[in-house]
């Protein structure tokens, strides 16, 4: 099964079955064109635990459950559960707020950029353009010897398990209606699928993405760095399958006008979506994969995970998030905020290169 998942055929294999699963999650009740969105559906749980009270946004998304513990359980089945971290943990932690934060601009993380393209919403285009343009940022600063430092393996499990633990416990409070939960009576927050229906998709997103590795930045940023299609593959095949499938459920409505959960302010769809692709470049991939790797025991990408869900809190207690009337009083500021301190980042993690001289060709070593 791992032979096939690395291979072309196995990424579109993957990338339909996810663009399938996000589809039919819409049709049962999810938020239109939000089959799975990593930054909305975080920003919901965060608003269920009570990090903001914007009253329309509020629940235990069982999605993020399921994606993490799917790929907990395979990582695990597979030998690949590899506890590690300690690698530049604050850095990534305000990567992660100002990713949500260019995210909740441009309404949607890069996974919903393509869900929304697929659901016919032409916005969308101008947010998969800054999307672009900040992975290719980010990678000309990989190029340059950009690096927070590699994870350290732990000795103990117990770092690896916490985040796992901690969306199981979550679980049980939405099973058992933990009375001390916010949850949306109307709005986005109110609108998902049968619990069971979503913790079994996300289960099923859990174990496509574990095994084949499938990341909206990482496609790019493959583009860019060595010129290798493979992972992109599995993006054109997601959109593919969402927009047949949309078609068949009558789910698809093309424009810019109208659209649902969206705004046509192009230059902060563009500028937010910027930020969120540069802060995703710099800690090494998009939010879903981030969900992946926790589970797969890397608490440097959970902390990134923590960090998106207090970037929700902000966003919504300090007015900058986005709403389709338009982007948030404060959200402009915040945006530019965070492309300047992601450079920052960018500049000051730039390794020095030792230059040896080989045999043949001058070599370069970190």
């Amino acid at each position: 099964m791992k032979k096939i998942f690395s291979t072309n055929t196995g990424i579109v294999i993957a990338g339909g079955g996810i663009g399938l699963i996000a589809a039919i999650l819409q049709f049962m009740g999810n938020p239109p064109n939000m089959g799975f969105c990593m930054a909305c559906f975080e920003r919901d749980i965060a608003g269920a635990i009570g990090l903001h009270n914007a009253a329309v946004v509020q629940y235990i998304r069982p999605e993020i459950i399921g994606i993490m513990i799917g790929a907990m359980l395979i990582a695990m089945f597979n030998k690949e559960f590899k506890p590690r971290g300690g690698s530049q943990a604050l850095v990534r932690f305000f990567l992660g707020i100002f990713a949500m934060i260019g995210a909740l601009v441009f309404l949607g993380c890069p996974w919903r950029a393509f869900i929304r393209l697929a659901g016919g919403d032409l916005n969308s285009i101008v947010g998969i353009l800054g999307l672009v343009v900040g992975i290719f940022i980010g990678s000309q600063f990989i190029k340059k010897g950009f690096s927070l430092g590699r994870p350290k393996k732990s000795e103990s499990k117990l770092p690896a398990l916490m985040m796992p633990a901690f969306m199981v416990a979550l679980l049980l409070m939405l099973i058992f209606d933990f009375s001390k939960l916010s949850f949306s009576v109307k709005g986005p927050g109110a609108m998902h699928a049968p619990l069971i229906v979503s913790l079994i998709a996300g289960l099923l997103v859990g174990w496509l993405a574990q095994r084949s590795r499938f990341c909206t930045m990482g496609s790019i940023r493959d583009i860019f760095i060595i010129k290798q299609f493979h992972l992109f593959y599995g993006i054109i095949s997601f959109v593919i399958v969402m927009f047949i499938i949309n078609i068949i459920l009558k789910q698809f409505n093309i424009g810019f006008e109208n659209q649902p959960i969206a705004h046509d302010l192009h230059i902060w769809n563009f500028l937010g979506m910027l930020l969120s692709g540069l802060a995703f470049a710099l800690a090494g991939g998009c939010p879903g994969r981030q969900i992946i790797l926790t589970g797969e025991g890397n608490t440097d990408s959970g902390i990134f995970v923590i960090g998106m869900m207090v970037g929700a809190g902000f966003a919504h207690n300090f007015g900058l998030a986005s709403s389709p009337k338009g982007i948030g009083p404060n959200g402009n500021i915040a945006t530019i905020i965070g492309i300047v301190f992601c450079l920052i980042v960018g500049f000051a993690f730039i390794k020095k290169r030792e230059c040896k001289e080989g045999s043949e060709n001058l070599r370069c070593e970190k």
